[in-house]
């Protein structure tokens, strides 16, 4: 069982950046593949980065290439989520999400999901 808090979201201006934060409980943190998704209003909910459980690997959604940074802590049991430059195409609420080896664009195959932080930019 992982449980998942995400934390950082907040206001923004366009062009500022934000750090999001995912801690997770349980000891087996390390060997889950974790992502990042996003849902804006009246969207379904996307991909946005995943890593590997070993941070080895990583994979990001075109849009953020470039912009964003997912990382990993596994002695600390968090994931992180830096972005940079943001736009107000990227306002959403933004969930981290857990899945046994996979850290790929599917959220069906992530096997706990955190409640969600909102982010908001400004133009």
């Amino acid at each position: 069982q992982v449980q998942l808090v995400e934390s950082g979201g907040g206001l923004v201006q366009a062009g500022g950046d934000l750090r999001l934060s995912c801690a997770a409980s349980g000891r087996t943190f390390s060997m889950y593949g974790m992502g990042w998704f996003r849902q804006a209003p009246g969207k379904e909910r996307e991909f946005v980065a995943g890593i590997r459980w070993s941070g080895g690997y990583t994979n990001y959604a075109d849009s953020v290439k470039g912009r964003f940074t997912i990382s990993r802590v596994n002695a600390k049991n968090t994931v992180y989520l830096q972005m940079n430059s943001l736009s107000p195409e990227d306002t959403a609420v933004y969930y981290c999400a857990a899945g046994n080896s996979y850290y790929g664009p599917f959220p069906n195959r992530y096997d706990y999901w955190g409640q969600g932080t909102q982010v908001t930019v400004s133009s």
